[in-house]
């Protein structure tokens, strides 16, 4: 079976996808919708998968991760990515802009100094957390940052522009000593945290653009992760932010997809390999 038939398959009654199965999220249900725009066979899919996401909109324009959960989230910006009607893509994005991590914000600065807390880092551009009033994460703002260079390619806007640069420094700041990411701290209490192969992978995408001279030391580790990984995730998105980068190298086959979610990156990431990369466009 393809792999779009088999994502097709695995689509809940209500038009979702779970993460193993049960009841529909929002992160897979965007990512499923975006391997499938160009299948002619999942017009249908779409469309039922589109109308369950747009229900869970909610009133302050950004999106849940799940319908029992009351608060938007970072997967706000994986809509966005996917893209709404003109509506509820405006209202997605003023909320992205409205957001950034507690431990980024001047008053956050303010009270460490203080209590006498000294930060790990000397600096701490405004970034993305995973829910609103915490801290700022890899992941988070990686995909934020891929969600508002799409939106200001289409439209430029100064705001975008230095919301993306302000978060992309902030990868920087995060790079782990080993070249990689892992998903929030390079280092805690003085000591190096080492970095994961998913977040790196996601992390080199989101710094699409940026001279290679500066991202040698990631590129060469993304390579050797991908020799060693064994999740279909972790691969997926490696791959996805070596070919953001023109590195074509060959990827370990027979690792099996254990979820909706890890079929459907692994068809972006076969995409991207073809010369289309939609997180990117």
């Amino acid at each position: 079976m393809d792999p779009a038939t088999r994502l097709l398959a695995l689509q809940n009654p209500d038009g979702g996808w779970g993460y193993r199965g049960g009841n529909s999220w929002t992160e897979p249900t965007a990512c499923a919708l975006l391997a499938l725009e160009d299948q002619p066979q999942a017009a249908g899919a779409a469309a039922r998968a589109r109308a369950w996401l747009q229900r869970l909109q909610r009133p302050d324009g950004g999106w849940a991760p799940h319908p029992a959960v009351e608060q938007s989230t970072w997967v706000t910006a994986l809509v966005v990515l996917l893209g709404m009607d003109a509506d509820r893509q405006g209202r997605a994005i003023q909320w992205l802009l409205e957001r950034t991590g507690e431990d980024t914000t001047l008053l956050n600065r303010v009270r460490r100094l203080l209590l006498g807390i000294r930060s790990e880092y000397s600096q701490e551009p405004p970034a993305w957390p995973w829910f609103p009033g915490t801290a700022a994460w890899v992941p988070p703002t990686a995909m934020s940052v891929l969600a508002l260079r799409k939106v200001h390619k289409q439209q430029p806007d100064s705001r975008l522009q230095q919301r993306i640069e302000q978060a992309r420094q902030f990868l920087f700041t995060r790079m782990c000593q080993d070249g990689g990411w892992n998903h929030g701290s390079s280092r805690a209490l003085g000591f190096q945290i080492g970095s994961y192969p998913e977040t790196t992978g996601l992390a080199l995408l989101a710094l699409h653009g940026v001279e290679q001279a500066r991202l040698a030391r990631s590129l060469a580790l993304a390579e050797r992760y991908l020799q060693e990984c064994r999740s279909q995730e972790g691969l997926s998105w490696l791959q996805l932010g070596l070919l953001a980068h023109g590195r074509r190298p060959a990827a370990p086959e027979g690792i099996p997809e254990r979820n909706p979610l890890e079929t459907a990156l692994r068809m972006l990431a076969a995409k991207a390999a073809g010369g289309r990369n939609v997180f990117l466009e």
